[in-house]
Order: structure tokens, then C-alpha cells, then sequence
């Protein structure tokens, strides 16, 4: 018996499964492993929404299976969330599709969308999720580089006419995973009729959008006019609301996309779990007062980091967004060799730019998502170190 498709041997292997085992390895010997390398908020979500999902669960009724698109209450949570911070108007029952987390829905979009040898036009770096549902589609991922010098933007007008004609998606983030970039609304413009005048489909996956710093706001794509034409975005309460494990999120915008979407997941999955559903509604609608606090928290912990890597002769950009320092490795070290030498060195876990494409080269990914004694601790294990 044949034990793996071929498909995935074209897919690499997860980084953060790999690197669990050597964690674990490492405490087993009694290392102290401080971890800032994957973006899983350590703080709680507000009081009321864990109070919804206590009360949810506890009625006899809640643990059925669930329609695909949840509740009407869970869409109209979802058009409500997107009018108050972003001003955009959704129509509940035909532009918001409730997922299992965005990642879900990324990689499911792929699948509903992608036939063997088209295109999908990947940062580089980029989350990971973005190529290997493209290449287990059955299409190709074609790199866009992120660059410094473009303050981490791609440059559309660089990719071969060739490679447009078969380009079906197209994926953006910000803010942004690995690099914590921000994009203004001028460019979703530009990425919006560059989709109009290519015929394909801008993918934008805001999942870090409510954590901003210091009066910063991220737009929306959907705030350009008419982007709804060309254009589906992906947000998710991991971050915004401190429910990474809850596994919320939705597909919002063009109709025609989140239909094929929608299709594929009633064949893919089943609904979510009730409870949840009612605690995401809560999370949406009740007080958001408690962000901003979460934010500040945030902010604190990259300003400790931030000074500690410039004390140090690096010079990291200071984020307006996002749960991540992007920070260059020192002299004489590859992404990976610096990672390596902090873990072994200092019990230390980052991520090597690298993980997330040959672009992150000479970078690697500071989590915020850590207690702060633990962020400030670790701090002085690098400044002892280098």
C-alpha cells in the first residue's frame, strides 16, 4: 500500500512540528525554553465573552451539529465588527461566509478555486498556508518579494505578462506576517484595479488589523471602492480577540468567490460549535474597550525588544502593527545558524526568517505573544549572549 499521495512530497515539512519535539527534548533534559516563536496570544479574552461560552455550553440544546454559515446573529456580529472599525457594509447573507479559523478558509480557497496549473502570486516572505494550498490544488505558487527598500510591498508591475495570464489569485497581508508591515489604503487601490484589469482574485488575510499601536488604524481592503468587485478578505478573532484556539473566523466580500468557498466546505468540514459561535457573537458586539489595554500590553513588550536589539547594534523597524518584531541577525550568522545558536545557547525560541520564504533571509520572527517577565527575561539572556 502506497503511503503518502505524491502531492504531499511537494509541500515541506511544518516548522513548529519540528521544532515542539526539540523543545520538548530540551525541557525533558531540564532546559528553561522561553518561547517567542509562534504568534498564540498569551492573554486571556475578555471576562464576558468566556462567560458566553460557559452559558452556551451549558444548555442541553448547544451541541448539535450547526448550519455551515452559523447563526444569522454570528453574520450580523461580523457586519457589525467591520461597519464600527472600518466603516465598510456587508450584507450577512451573501458576502460573509463563518469559518473554522482564516487558515481554513485560505487553504479551502485554494481548492475552490485553483484548477491544475494556474497561478497564485505568494509573498515572499509570506504565511506559509498562502503556496501549500496553491501547490495542493494542483497549482503553482508564484513568489512576490517583499523587500525593505518597498517597506515590505510588492511590486505588481514586475511579474512576467506570462505569468499573468495564468494567475488566478492573489495574496496580500497586512499587517503583515513574518515582516509586521503596514500597507495605506493607496496601495489596496492600486492591488484592487491591478485585479480588475488581470481578471483575478486579491486575497487579503487581516488577521492582525486590531492589534495597532499608538493610534495607528489598518485598513481594510474592502475600504477601496468597488474592491468587493474583485476582492475577498480573511479576518479571524485569534488575534483581535485573544481566541487563537477557538478557531474563528470569516471570508468576507466578492459573492462569486465566497460561493465557490462556501461549496467546498460543506463538502470539507461541518459547522462550528455552538457555543463558540455565541461567544464569538459576544465578542464582536459586547465591549471592545478592553482592546486597546491588550494593545498597550503589546506595545510595551516590543518597545523592551526593540531597545534591547538596537542596544545590541541591530536596527529593527518599530512596528505599527501586529503581534511580531522583524528584526536582521547579527554579523556571520544565516537566519537559521542564529536561531539554532540562541536555543542552544540561551534557551531562546524565535523563528528563522527563512521558515517563511527564501526572502526572509538574514531576518528572523520575534513573538509578543509571550508573558512580558518572560519577553524582558529572555531579553537579558540575548544581551548576555551577544
Amino acid at each position: 500500500m502506497k503511503n503518502t499521495a505524491q502531492r504531499l512530497q511537494l509541500v515541506p515539512s511544518q516548522f513548529f512540528a519540528a521544532l515542539n519535539t526539540k523543545i520538548a527534548a530540551l525541557q525533558d533534559a531540564g532546559r528553561e525554553i522561553i518561547r517567542l516563536d509562534i504568534g498564540s496570544p498569551d492573554l486571556p479574552p475578555a471576562p464576558h465573552i468566556v462567560m458566553a461560552l460557559a452559558q452556551a455550553a451549558a444548555s442541553a440544546d448547544s451541541h448539535g451539529y450547526q448550519n455551515h454559515k452559523g447563526p444569522a446573529a454570528l453574520r450580523q456580529a461580523w457586519a457589525g465588527m467591520y461597519q464600527r472599525v472600518h466603516g465598510v457594509e456587508l450584507d450577512p447573507e451573501n458576502e460573509i461566509v463563518p469559518l473554522l479559523g482564516s487558515k481554513e478558509g485560505i487553504f479551502h480557497l485554494a481548492q475552490a478555486i485553483l484548477d491544475p496549473g494556474d497561478v497564485a502570486l505568494i509573498p515572499d516572505p509570506g504565511y506559509l498556508t498562502y503556496a501549500s494550498g496553491a501547490i495542493l490544488a494542483g497549482g503553482r505558487p508564484y513568489s512576490t518579494p517583499l523587500l525593505p527598500e518597498r517597506y515590505y510591498l510588492p511590486d505588481l508591475t514586475t511579474i512576467p505578462p506570462e505569468i499573468l495570464r495564468r494567475t488566478r489569485l492573489l495574496w496580500l497581508n497586512y499587517p503583515n506576517n513574518p515582516t509586521a508591515a503596514t500597507a495605506p489604503l493607496e496601495f489596496f487601490a492600486a492591488a484592487v484595479e491591478f485585479a480588475r484589469q488581470h481578471g483575478l482574485l486579491v486575497c487579503h488575510d487581516a488577521a492582525y488589523s486590531q492589534v495597532t499601536f499608538e493610534g495607528y488604524r489598518a485598513p481594510s481592503i474592502l475600504e477601496v471602492p468597488g474592491a468587493k468587485e474583485v476582492a475577498v478578505e480573511f479576518n479571524s478573532l485569534s488575534k483581535s480577540h485573544n481566541m487563537a484556539g477557538w478557531r474563528v473566523g470569516a471570508a468576507v466580500g466578492n459573492v462569486q468567490a465566497l460561493k465557490a468557498l462556501y461549496a467546498y466546505k460543506t463538502n470539507a468540514d461541518s459547522g462550528h460549535f455552538l457555543p463558540i459561535q455565541q461567544a464569538a457573537i459576544a465578542a464582536m458586539t459586547g465591549d471592545q474597550d478592553w482592546l486597546a489595554g491588550r494593545n498597550e500590553i503589546y506595545r510595551q513588550r516590543r518597545d523592551c525588544v526593540l531597545s534591547t536589539l538596537r542596544a545590541l547594534g541591530l536596527d529593527p523597524a518599530t512596528p505599527k502593527a501586529s503581534l511580531y518584531v522583524w528584526s536582521p541577525v547579527p554579523a556571520g550568522f544565516t537566519s537559521a545558524q542564529f536561531v539554532s545558536h540562541l536555543l542552544e545557547a540561551t534557551g531562546i525560541s524565535l523563528t528563522p526568517g527563512t521558515v517563511f520564504g527564501q526572502g526572509g533571509e538574514g531576518f528572523v520572527r520575534i513573538a509578543l505573544s509571550s508573558p512580558t517577565e518572560q519577553i524582558n527575561a529572555a531579553m537579558q539572556r540575548i544581551r548576555a549572549i551577544l
